[in-house]
């Protein structure tokens, strides 16, 4: 299987229960015998029962259980077209409870409106593990084929960690799932551990504190010295900019490694400066979430802006603690995705989200490309800040857009997203953004200047 030239330099450099309200309770499995009925040990399931909807005065048939050790929801129109969505969903955190979900952004009464039957599972455990989410979400697909019926075809849709499952499940299964919806997913896979290293030893460099690995008072300590060196400490989305040199010189290279200079990506750094810090701690537990040291790597990154501090051979390099996960080909808790999808992919993804940032999208396009896929995959920027923050509007019309590509082959329309030029020009994510969303002040996207009409050929859900 071939690699795209960034993987070489690395590895060169280095039984359905319909019960409304099932909450983990189970028939017991026979003595010695494990039949996924029950959750893992360590975990509960909260699956508290979800009313069912009416389409066309008909309502739809709800089935919930636990199945594969995870907790389910089955939700079937009473005129189902006969295809069914896999809904992947997101992060959970290290919790101990395990809840499926519903479709987000109004899609799942969109779906059963257009005759979809959907699915959810809650994994069989939380944590950052795209192993789990892949078979958990085909196990579930699975046994809606032997308890309910076969379906003509079967499709997948998720957002953040959700996008990761997505992008490995089109990989693991070839020729299984028609079609996928990934909205503000981790398309980069390992990459995204990339990026929030980056920030922290970027930051590190440029003000002279050196905390990595971090301690246990990086927060408290180290962080604050830091923000303070940069004049991050007084910065907001919507007030005077406070950096200093140092300051404006980190989210330079913020912005160039998290998609690139593009509308709104000041007002976006100010959003998520905190946060990124945040995210680098660990509470002591050996995930990848917990410790992404395991994976994460900047032997080979070059960075931009280089000045006034001569980042490149200041910075502290960092090689994977775990090599061979980094580089393995299996099906991992954090695997890669090869960029190798054989049925229509459309992606949205915010242009300021910088938990799971945009340039997750670029990754994967590079990586599609590199395989000579790029017809199989259309992405759509939205001009928003926050993490997975659409409108129902937005993702409706990706929907539509891709079952029916699915349906007939007639490719939508999408951004250039890998087009440097395209990307920082001033209405880049006018197209697929929702005016509405932006006119009524939601969220962050008065963090956006308006969009003219003559450059936004927005195109409402049919």
């Amino acid at each position: 299987m071939q690699t795209s030239p960034t993987r070489r330099l690395l590895a060169a450099g280095a039984a359905l229960v319909l019960a409304l309200g099932l909450a983990g309770a189970a028939p017991a499995a026979a003595a010695g015998r494990d039949d996924g009925s029950q959750p893992l040990p360590g975990y509960t399931i909260v699956n508290p029962p979800l009313p069912p909807l009416v389409v066309d005065g008909a309502a739809s048939t709800v089935r919930q259980g636990v199945h594969a050790h995870a907790g389910y929801v089955v939700e079937v129109p009473a005129k189902w077209n006969g295809d069914l969505v896999m809904w992947a969903h997101g992060y959970r955190g290290q919790g101990t409870e395990l809840s499926p979900e519903t479709p987000a952004f109004d899609l799942r009464q969109r779906l059963l409106t257009q005759g979809y039957a959907w699915a959810s599972s809650s994994y069989d455990r939380n944590g950052y593990d795209i192993r789990s989410g892949v078979l958990g979400t085909r196990a579930l697909a699975d046994l809606f084929a032997r308890t309910v019926r076969r379906p003509h075809r079967v499709l997948i849709a998720g957002v953040s960690m959700g996008g990761h499952v997505i992008g490995r499940s089109l990989e693991q299964y070839p020729g299984y799932y028609a079609g996928a919806l990934p909205m503000c997913g981790v398309l980069g896979d390992q990459e995204l551990f990339d990026y929030f290293l980056d920030y922290n030893l970027v930051a590190q460099a440029l003000t002279g504190v050196r905390a990595y690995p971090p301690p246990a008072d990086y927060l408290t300590n180290a962080v604050p010295r830091i923000q303070v060196a940069t004049g991050l400490a007084g910065l907001t989305p919507t007030g005077p900019d406070t950096t200093n040199a140092l300051g404006k010189q980190l989210r330079a290279v913020t912005v160039d490694r998290s998609g690139g200079p593009r509308p709104g990506a000041d007002a976006a750094f100010a959003v998520w400066k905190d946060f990124l810090f945040g995210i680098a701690t660990t509470d002591g537990g050996d995930s990848p979430a917990q410790r992404p040291g395991q994976l994460a790597t900047n032997l080979l990154t070059r960075y931009t802006p280089n000045q006034p501090v001569n980042l490149n051979t200041t910075v502290q390099r960092v090689a994977p603690e775990n090599l061979r996960q980094r580089l393995s080909a299996g099906l991992t808790e954090v695997p890669r995705i090869a960029g190798r999808p054989g049925v229509p992919v459309l992606s949205l993804h915010d242009l300021g989200d910088l938990f799971v940032p945009f340039s997750m999208e670029q990754a994967y396009a590079r990586d599609v490309a590199w395989h000579g896929r790029s017809r199989l995959l259309v992405q759509r920027a939205v001009r928003a800040a926050q993490h997975c923050e659409f409108s129902p509007a937005e993702a409706g019309a990706a929907w539509d857009d891709l079952t029916r590509w699915v349906r007939t082959g007639k490719r939508p329309a999408g951004d250039p997203v890998t087009d440097r030029r395209a990307v920082a020009a001033a209405d880049f994510g006018c197209r697929f953004s929702d005016p509405a969303a932006w006119t009524a002040g939601t969220g962050t996207r008065r963090l956006y200047p308006a969009c003219q009409s003559s450059s936004a050929p927005y195109q409402p859900p049919r």
